[in-house]
């Protein structure tokens, strides 16, 4: 069986692991987070901890994958996720407007992102952005969509970065 799926998932104080037929739902301090049911993958709950069993061996590293995700939503619901997004370039910043980020990467325009239901967007400084929720995919996808507005560039490292990711650079056009 998947090494995975073997490892049961620890739900502390405070977490609640509902299994109905049609979907899964953890509620914990930071709120509620759902996944619908996986057909062959069982879910069992005793004494603050959920394990999880395939039906049959086709559904090994399915069960792994629903796992892994259960264990995301209950790390989410008790302290939740967060994403440092970091600004390099000159005048490029970040604002937050209302809900709202409005970025200045170097466009003609300003570029305002709405952020979904779930996630909570702050800039501490103005060439950082701060992405939390409870959702880890969402909050992912979030940070992504905010990077992808201006990539960071490989000659001189100008862009939307996450923190702490190194930008392999090239050498300039010599003449």
């Amino acid at each position: 069986m998947s090494r995975v799926a073997k490892k049961p998932v620890n739900l502390p104080k405070g977490v609640e692991l509902n299994i109905q037929p049609e979907s899964v739902s953890v509620k914990g301090p930071k709120g509620t987070l759902v996944l619908p049911k996986v057909a062959g993958v069982e879910i069992s709950v005793a004494d603050g901890v959920a394990s999880l069993s395939a039906s049959n061996d086709d559904l090994l590293a399915l069960t792994g994958t629903v796992r892994a995700i259960l264990a995301n939503m209950v790390k989410g619901v008790t302290d939740g996720f967060e994403r440092k997004l970091e600004l390099v370039g000159v005048g490029y910043r970040a604002a937050m407007q209302g809900k709202d980020l409005n970025l200045s990467l170097g466009f003609s325009h300003p570029v305002v992102y709405v952020a979904p239901e779930g996630i909570t967007l702050s800039t501490p400084t103005q060439t950082e952005i701060l992405v939390q929720g409870t959702d880890k995919q969402l909050v992912g996808e979030v940070a992504a969509k905010i990077r992808a507005y201006r990539k960071p560039e490989p000659y001189k490292g100008k862009g939307v970065k996450y923190a702490g990711e190194v930008i392999i650079r090239k050498e300039a056009k010599k003449a």
